[in-house]
């Protein structure tokens, strides 16, 4: 096993996949949606994906959407307790792009 902070090369990691909160798939980094926790507790969309911040990512699919609401999963991958008033805006990003 590789000390913390180094990566084999092929990891997918380094390959700009990341995995998606509802559907579990790999998909690029740039095809999903970003959303993090800073560390001011705010939990937002961000759309460079250059933010810092605790992050999550999720297809944009109303489906993906549904199972990670119902996982939990950005309570878990982002560490929060309560449930993040962010859903509404995933969606409209998600309608946005199915138009």
């Amino acid at each position: 096993m590789l000390p913390k902070g180094q990566r084999k090369m092929g990891d997918a990691a380094s390959r700009g996949l990341r995995r998606c909160a509802g559907c579990g798939m790999l998909k690029d980094k740039r095809d999903l949606i970003r959303v993090i926790r800073t560390k001011e507790g705010e939990i937002l969309v961000d759309e460079t994906q250059k933010k810092n911040g605790r992050g999550s990512y999720l297809c944009r699919s109303a489906d993906c959407l549904e199972a990670a609401v119902k996982r939990r999963a950005f309570q878990r991958e982002l560490r929060c307790s309560k449930d993040p008033d962010i859903y509404g805006q995933v969606r409209r990003i998600i309608e946005a792009g199915n138009e």
